[in-house]
């Protein structure tokens, strides 16, 4: 996707108009099975191999969201548009997962505190990036991680490079994934810049 409905920036898209036709890209509906699967792998990754508590902000309809859940992890999902949030919600009936209308930079989660939080294309669009990490940051149990999934596309987006030195006084282990040349994620060969960035606490 080229970005997500959390957040305060994206100024001028009705993401609550996006709703219907968003899960049409590739890699937002994931909708192919082999998409589908690269993202599957990627999350297997990027995630405890335990059952944890994952918190999905900018969550969208719920893709990523339904993956982390079928792979046994309790999710929370964040998205500022009450449209993405009812398509995540029936996307995950049944499932243990609860989504949220909120902003992403300001998730309504009260005390609560999570093994990983996952935000995919939402920190690029966000005026004051480096306290908005320290905030999600704030959000993990001890031996938490933090994981985004970014990039640079056209006139937006924010590099690899800008986000690992945001992350390296969170004081975490930060691992960057190349993700450009992962065609199969994106269903289409891209040549832009993407990549994710995994800040792990232990």
């Amino acid at each position: 996707m080229t970005q997500n409905s959390g957040g305060g920036g994206a100024e001028g898209v009705d993401w609550d108009a996006e709703a219907a036709s968003f899960d049409e890209e590739p890699d937002h509906g994931l909708r192919d099975p082999e998409v589908r699967a690269a993202w599957a792998e990627r999350l297997r990754g990027w995630l405890p191999a335990r059952a944890s508590d994952v918190l999905d902000l900018g969550c969208g309809t719920g893709s990523l969201s339904l993956l982390a859940a079928e792979q046994g992890h309790r999710v929370t999902g964040v998205d500022l548009s009450p449209a993405m949030v009812e398509r995540a919600r029936a996307k995950l009936a049944g499932r243990d997962a609860v989504f949220l209308v909120g902003d992403a930079a300001h998730p309504p989660v009260g005390e609560q505190r999570f093994d990983v939080v996952l935000v995919r294309h939402v920190l690029w669009a966000l005026p004051d990036p480096g306290r908005v990490l320290r905030r999600w940051w704030g959000l993990l149990r001890p031996g938490g991680r933090l994981v985004l999934v970014e990039g640079v596309w056209a006139a937006a987006g924010i590099s690899a490079e800008v986000v690992s030195g945001l992350v390296r006084p969170l004081g975490g282990l930060v691992r960057v994934e190349r993700l450009s040349q992962d065609s199969l994620l994106w269903g289409k060969d891209v040549d832009d810049e993407r990549y994710a960035v995994v800040v792990r606490g232990d």
